[in-house]
This record gives C-alpha cells, structure tokens and sequence, in this order.
C-alpha cells in the first residue's frame, strides 16, 4: 500500500507469507497459485501465553510501540515450524498504528488533488511529516443537491520508526519483507472482495476491535475500540476468582450459550459485548453523518479471534436489524482436505494474513 514498497511489486515469486504481528500473536500463512484459486500450503499460529497472565506482556500497544525482540522471536518460531518454500513476505498493520481519515475534495486534476492532499496532511497528522510514511487512495465520490461532485480520498500515514522496526523483525526472521498495509484493507480483499453489499467488517482481537465500513468494495470508514477478547477474558477471570488461563478455556469452551451451572459465564461476559455492540452503533451513527452514506448496511462480518465465541453472531443479530456471519476468507482459496475440520475455526484468525497474500494473487 505504502509508496515505500511499491517497487516491490516488480518482481513476481511463486508463493509469498502472509504475516499478521497483532497484539498477542502472530498469524503467518504461506500461499501459491492453485489450479483456479490461490492455494494455502501451510500456515502457523503462535500466540504469547504471558499476554494472558500479564496485560503488559503484549507484542505492540496502542501506544504505537513495537516490541521488536518478541515479535522477531515469535516469527522465527513459526518459520522454524512452518519451513517455507519461499522467504518472501507481506505484512499488515493495525489500525491503532497508523494515521486514517477520509478527505473529501471537490473534483480536480491529478496534480491538483495531490498538492491539496499533501496540504491536509501537513494540517491533520500528529506527526511532522519527514517521519511518516503517506500514501492515499479513491474510496468513492458523491454529489451534493446542486449538482457539485465531490471525491473521497483515504489518506493513510505510518511511522518511519514502526516501518523500520517491521523491517527489523523481518529480517531477523530471516525474511525478505515486501509490503505492508493497514489490516482493514487487508481484511476488505479477504472477506469483501468485489461484493457490492455494504458491510461492517468488525474484527475482534485480544486487545483492541477494528469496526470497518465497506461500500461497494471499499473501505470507506475504519474505528477502532479498546473492548476485545481479553476484555471478557479478565472479566470472567475477575469474577469467578479463578487464574486468567482457566478463564479462557471456559471462555473457548462455552461462549454465551452457557445454560445450567454454566449460566454465571454468560452473565459474566454479555456487558462486555454489549460494549462491543455500542461501539459499533456509536461508528455507524459517525459513518452515516459524515458520508451521508446512501445505502443502510445490510451485513456485519465477525472476524478476529472474538469471532469464535459461540452464540456470538446470534447475539449480534439481536441488535442489529440485517444478517450477521462469521469471516470466512478459506472460501478465496484451495487449501489440502486436510485442514478442512480446522477451517471453520481458523477462519475469522487467519482472515488478515489471508488477505494479504490476495494482493499478490490479484
């Protein structure tokens, strides 16, 4: 995404890793051209167990700091495991790491819209702009009630300091990295695509929650919220007086259709959804009001690893008045029978570092 790598682009290799660094873990997948589709070879999963027993203990922050020596152990360790065919690597970024907004300009010349880009980022991003990295794209257009047309652009900055710590840990790893970019977008090419139906993609995590607007197959609007996975996690944990890593056994075990001795669980952790759902309504009201969107969602997609708490997509259909699913981004892909009684459970996991290796199959 990043004008940093675009040059990448130039060479073309037979199989490429897809390579998610999120807060508590590290998704990576290795994937080829298929017969008709992009083919999954292998894939590997690694998550930080002292994230559960110690807030602190995370791979990144919200703060913006990435702790290089843990990531870069972990992506060796699944490497290591993995044995890939193939060094080369796409990475993704979190929401919380990167500046986002969406400009709307009225219709000019290229030229022209890239002098007043450059001039909105100077007035809108936090930090000077010789140490951030700035790209943008076209995500719509609209016309207001005089008949004026009006262009929306995605403007999108990282750190200079972030990408260079990207880089460290990938080559450390023993990695060539390619390109980064913004897990939204990643998430829109694996469980969007070209579908036309406008969607919210809310992707729940261990320590943060993306909430992504998609219309007509771009993103268009991304938030992100505090509540996630570990939240319910600690609340369970809190509750019962019981160590945190048994909480997220009976959390994977039961979700929020516990009944009977279990019921306490369910009671426990619906708040705590409910202020999931409450930040997902709060960015639907901000989306609608500041791009007049024309046409109401008709889906919401769960991803992230909250995606698999059972009963969760019910819960959610509960508050909202159109069709919740859970991610299912396999579907975009071959992958050996093998992993076929794995696939509805890795599914929502593996839907960011799947949609990075899209990006080189499209």
């Amino acid at each position: 995404m990043f004008s940093l790598f675009k040059s990448f682009k130039q060479k073309i290799f037979p199989s490429f890793l897809g390579v998610d660094i999120g807060t508590t873990s590290i998704k990576a997948v290795e994937v080829k051209q298929g017969n008709q589709l992009p083919q999954v070879v292998n894939y590997g999963f690694l998550q930080s167990s002292g994230s559960l027993l110690r807030a602190n203990n995370v791979l990144q922050t919200s703060s913006l700091k990435l702790f290089t020596e843990g990531a870069t152990e972990l992506l060796k360790m699944i490497v290591k495991k993995m044995k890939p065919s193939t060094n080369e690597a796409v990475a993704s970024l979190p929401v919380f790491a990167v500046f986002m907004s969406v400009f709307e300009f009225p219709e000019m010349s290229e030229s022209d819209l890239e002098k007043s880009i450059t001039f909105q980022a100077r007035q809108y991003i936090p930090l000077p702009i010789s140490e951030v990295a700035i790209d943008w794209m076209k995500v719509g257009e609209r016309q207001d009630e005089k008949g004026l047309k009006y262009q929306q652009v995605l403007l999108i900055s990282v750190p200079q300091e972030l990408i260079k710590k990207y880089q460290a840990i990938f080559k450390g790893a023993g990695l060539n990295l390619r390109l980064l970019e913004i897990e939204s977008l990643s998430l829109t090419r694996s469980l969007i695509g070209g579908d036309q139906t406008p969607t919210i993609i809310v992707d729940i995590g261990s320590r943060s929650t993306s909430i992504s607007f998609i219309e007509k197959g771009q993103l268009k609007f991304n938030v992100q919220s505090d509540y996630a996975g570990s939240t319910l996690t600690q609340a369970l944990a809190s509750s019962l007086s019981i160590n945190i890593l048994r909480a997220e056994e009976l959390k994977k075990e039961h979700g929020i259709l516990s009944v009977g001795a279990n019921y306490e669980l369910s009671t426990i952790m619906l708040p705590l959804l409910d202020a999931i759902i409450s930040e997902v309504k709060k960015a639907q009201f901000n989306y609608q009001s500041q791009f007049f969107a024309p046409h109401q969602t008709e889906r919401i997609i769960l991803s992230g690893g909250g995606a698999n708490l059972a009963g969760i997509e019910k819960y959610f259909e509960k508050e909202f008045n159109f069709t919740v699913v859970k991610a299912a981004p396999f579907l975009r892909f071959e992958y050996p029978p093998l992993i076929e009684p794995l696939v509805n459970e890795l599914n929502p996991v593996m839907s960011v570092a799947l949609g990075l290796t899209l990006k080189e199959f499209t």
